[in-house]
């Protein structure tokens, strides 16, 4: 899963722009504040940040100044400043493009998309033992048979696929794929995930194999390739 790094002071624009990124398959990291920001980056990776300009304490040029002397990561401005000495500004101290509020949910997923393609080492397909994932086209297929999988459905399989072995908690599975997290909601995450496991059984991959439950905790994919 694409990890996208979000920094903007407003808590509303961040849950939006998670709404809107998490069912793409996007792990959501949300900063109120460019130091915050810097301070993640410190020890942590990001596929692609999206930046506010008009922050507080440091706003977004100078934010993506500091993040250019250390960092060779992706980044997108987001701001209602439109006019184009602004986009030229944005652009000559480093950022890889540029989108005004409000912006439109398809074109930002696909500059995003298109900026992560250009990216060196970026892989839009994950196969698994005859299943595919594309991220491009948001299509799976298992040996040439077509999975029609849900947004949710579709987030959990690359989620699940690019981080074999690991536990995800159903707390952590809310938070990553639906952008919040909601104790009392387990069901929505086992309702989705015997949704998936279904529609898989349907074209003869044998997913509980390797789709497993970890009683007490979540779900896990094991590493069971062939």
């Amino acid at each position: 899963m694409k990890k996208v790094l979000l920094i903007d002071d407003e808590t509303r624009m961040l849950d939006l722009l998670s709404l809107y990124l998490a069912p793409k398959g996007y792990s959501c990291i949300k900063m109120t504040s460019a130091n915050e920001a810097i301070h993640y980056l410190e020890a942590n990776k990001a596929d692609i940040i999206l930046l506010d300009v008009m922050m507080p304490d440091m706003d977004g040029w100078e934010a993506c100044r500091q993040i250019r002397k250390h960092w060779d990561t992706p980044i997108i401005m987001l701001t209602a400043r439109s006019e184009k000495i602004d986009i030229v500004k944005g652009l000559k101290i480093g950022a890889d493009d540029y989108i005004s509020k409000p912006f439109d949910e398809d074109e930002l997923i696909a500059r995003m998309e298109a900026i992560l393609r250009r990216k060196k080492g970026h892989t839009a397909t994950v196969a698994f033992n005859g299943l595919n994932l594309n991220e491009d086209s948001f299509e799976v297929s298992f040996r040439e048979t077509h999975v029609p999988l849900t947004p949710k459905e579709f987030a959990l399989l690359g989620l699940f696929l690019q981080n074999r072995n690991k536990v995800f908690t159903r707390e952590h599975l809310l938070t990553t794929i639906w952008g919040y997290s909601v104790a009392t909601e387990d069901r929505t995450i086992d309702s989705h995930v015997r949704n998936l496991r279904e529609k898989l059984r349907k074209t003869g991959f044998h997913v509980d194999e390797y789709l497993t439950t970890v009683w007490g905790l979540g779900y896990k994919w094991m590493d069971k390739e062939s």
